[in-house]
């Protein structure tokens, strides 16, 4: 099934996604909330504008790059879109990474241009001196140090006048860097029909988003998932989007839900997770919540189901095909089950040889959709490894049950055998979660000492529970009675918190090693 845009010849996404509300009535309408500001998109259009010229003053051309390593405000739009107005191209970094993460995104992009909270500086300070591509860096929220511009002072003196630069739906947009959870960060290159296709697609067909819809993401603006939920689905239709700055810790994000009180939110299993644990905090207001990020375990949305009577939609997505391609569906919600293709896209699951396989084997899942990265930015032996035409090599494993529901299994790299069968780490997490004494978990390949490969449980217990002998026990024939034998973990360690990347998926392959 395909989508047909019908976009014109030339065509500026920030010129769709801003310009086009203020042309069509809808200056005057609330675009965003962030902490006691409110802006119009009318405000936004401004600011989008000013900070377009800006780049413009400073020299910077059609397609060259500009990274953007800040907080979610009411700024982050406004810079977002404004890049992409004046032709550059704005790359959308991870604020929890390290100095070395940010010298190597630099380098590899080449960025002209830095824009940076104050707040993040002393995370590039460090080596600010040493880039031979990054030309002007320019500081928002707080002061700016020497040799630095200050937003705020610099946007002012610009004109809140640009015509958006002559694009084509097929040029270069944005970037995203992956997430990293297999390696190295890729620089992944989406055009300018990308976010239209998934907004027109998901956002509008599997979430129905609405002009007076309110949508909050707990999941950051950094992040490929946060992009859409909390930036341009709300922007596609004149809907408002809430901005929360700090971590979406549950006590901020059940404030934000009380203060904002907005209809649709967006957080990760996590999430979900922690807030079940806070005795505090209610979702009104709320009609639909989504997770993506993770599988979401049954044991959470039923609890959270009973809990708060709001439906959570499970679905995946990746950074190279910008959003969710498979989704639970409101009033269809098979748990467990990472759902059905969302329109537009298809999907199906292959051996290794890439040959179809039939309902209830486990293969490899490939996706196709026409919001897909054009391509790795200088990595063209990994492109051709994950890009094949017009299908994508997802590299999770996934089965189909009859009725076509797709259910995730894990990673390619993560998923182990154990006397010779297949066991995915992501069936024993679910069963470890529904015992009262987890809180979370994750399982793990692990070698006995006959040299043999066999699941290892890495476990955070829920309050009021301890580590013990008789625990471990305890949980390792909770699967036992639940699982086929061979799949109950063999050791189970007891950890404070498991590793993860920002977008709150775990990092295996760090408890591997």
């Amino acid at each position: 099934m395909t989508v047909n845009l019908n976009l014109p010849e030339m065509f500026n996404a920030a010129d769709y996604f801003v310009d086009r509300h203020i042309r069509e009535g809808r200056g005057g309408r609330t675009a965003i909330l962030c902490r006691d500001r409110s802006l119009t998109y009318a405000d936004v259009q401004a600011g989008m504008n000013r900070f377009g010229n800006g780049l413009k003053s400073l020299g910077v051309r059609m397609e060259e790059r500009v990274a953007v390593l800040m907080h979610d405000t009411e700024v982050y739009p406004q810079v977002f879109f404004g890049a992409i107005k004046a032709g550059a191209v704005p790359i959308c970094l991870n604020t929890l990474m390290r100095p070395k993460d940010y010298e190597y995104f630099l380098n590899d992009s080449r960025a002209r241009v830095l824009v940076v909270d104050a707040a993040l500086w002393d995370l590039v300070a460090p080596f600010r001196d040493s880039m031979m591509h990054l030309h002007h860096v320019v500081v928002t929220n707080g002061p700016a140090p020497a040799s630095t511009l200050a937003y705020d002072e610099w946007v002012a003196g610009q004109s809140a006048e640009l015509s958006p630069a002559p694009t084509t739906p097929d040029d270069p947009c944005f970037w995203l860097y992956s997430s990293g959870t297999t390696g190295q960060s890729k620089g992944t290159v989406h055009l300018q029909h990308d976010m239209v296709y998934a907004a027109e697609t998901y956002g509008k067909q599997v979430l129905g988003v609405k002009e007076d819809d309110v949508c909050f993401s707990a999941a950051k603006l950094f992040f490929a998932y946060g992009l859409g939920n909390g930036l341009y689905f709300p922007f596609n239709v004149g809907a408002t989007a809430v901005l929360l700055p700090e971590r979406p810790m549950p006590d901020a994000v059940f404030g934000i839900i009380q203060k904002y009180r907005p209809t649709i939110f967006y957080g990760v299993p996590t999430l979900f997770s922690n807030m079940l644990v806070s005795e505090q905090g209610s979702l009104d207001g709320v009609r639909i919540c989504v997770s993506a990020g993770e599988a979401l375990p049954p044991d959470i949305l039923k609890r959270w189901e009973k809990r708060f009577g709001v439906a959570i939609l499970d679905g995946i997505g990746s950074t190279e095909m910008v959003h969710i391609f498979i989704s639970n569906r409101i009033g269809d919600i098979q748990a467990g089950s990472t759902g059905l293709p969302v329109p537009g896209y298809e999907a199906k699951i292959v051996d290794e040889n890439f040959s179809s396989l039939p309902d209830g084997e486990i293969g490899t899942l490939l996706v196709k959709g026409d919001s897909s990265a054009a391509y790795y930015w200088n990595k063209h032996e990994k492109t051709k490894e994950t890009m094949l035409g017009e299908w994508l090599n997802t590299g999770d494993k996934f089965y189909k049950n009859e009725k076509g529901f797709y259910y995730y299994v894990g990673r390619t790299n993560d998923m182990l055998k154990a006397g010779g069968i297949w066991v995915s780490p992501i069936e024993v997490e679910a069963c470890l979660t529904e015992h009262p004494a987890v809180l979370e978990c994750a399982v793990v390949g692990a070698v006995d000492e006959e040299n043999l490969i066999k699941p290892k449980a890495f476990v955070v217990l829920q309050k009021g529970y301890t580590a013990s002998e008789a625990l471990e026990k305890e949980l390792k024939a909770h699967v036992k009675g639940l699982l086929a034998p061979y799949k109950f973990p063999r050791w189970i360690a007891f950890v404070e918190d498991l590793p993860k990347t920002a977008t709150g998926k775990i990092k295996r392959f760090e408890l591997k090693q």
